[in-house]
């Protein structure tokens, strides 16, 4: 099963980067898969730790994919590496295994430590599609536009429903991305 999170790392310089991924959880171990290149997989490959956020805020999602990435962030009693502000969880992750490929490899984590910091109050269907619309917009010049517009005119429904502030600024990002990419493919 694949749980959608979000990945926190630092570079050499202890700069902060934020990313959208799916993990496999395998008992107490983590499995990441990012593609390549990443400036996730370089930081774990250097530092080899991360910190692996679960969080509700799917402006984060939509933000990664965006390109708005003024999260606040905590930096953790060590003050080498970071957290989201707003989690339901974070843990940190210790580099034990990297199997490489040419396109994603596998990053086998520990998780030293988890901390709880709220209460989950149950899941919302618009904060899934703009999940799902996170993963799509993430994918525009892999996936034809067609698929990606049918897809997202189907998560509208959720939007329309169930959608807090947080999820149509969210969904308005994303709506907003896709735009910009139709206008400057018709440009070429």
């Amino acid at each position: 099963m694949i749980f959608e999170t979000i990945i926190t790392t630092v570079d050499k310089d202890n700069d902060w980067h934020v990313a959208p991924m799916g993990v496999e959880m395998i008992n107490t171990d983590v499995v990441l898969k990012p593609f390549k290149p990443s400036k996730t997989l370089e930081n774990i490959i250097e530092t080899k730790k991360a910190v692996l956020n679960i969080t509700d805020d799917v402006t984060v999602f939509a933000g990664c994919v965006t390109g708005r990435k003024n999260f606040e962030m905590v930096p953790l009693e060590n003050k080498i590496h970071y957290r989201l502000k707003k989690v339901l969880s974070y843990s940190v992750l210790s580099l034990i295994e990297h199997n490489d490929d040419e396109t994603r490899p596998k990053l086998r984590m520990k998780k030293e430590d988890e901390v709880f910091c709220s209460n989950f109050k149950g899941m919302n269907r618009a904060q899934a599609a703009i999940v799902e619309g996170s993963i799509l917009v993430s994918r525009m010049k892999i996936l034809p536009i067609e698929k990606i517009l049918r897809e997202m005119s189907y998560l509208e429904i959720a939007i329309s429903k169930t959608a807090g502030p947080q999820e149509k600024k969210a969904w308005g990002w994303l709506n907003e991305k896709i735009k910009k990419f139709i206008a400057a493919s018709r440009k070429i």
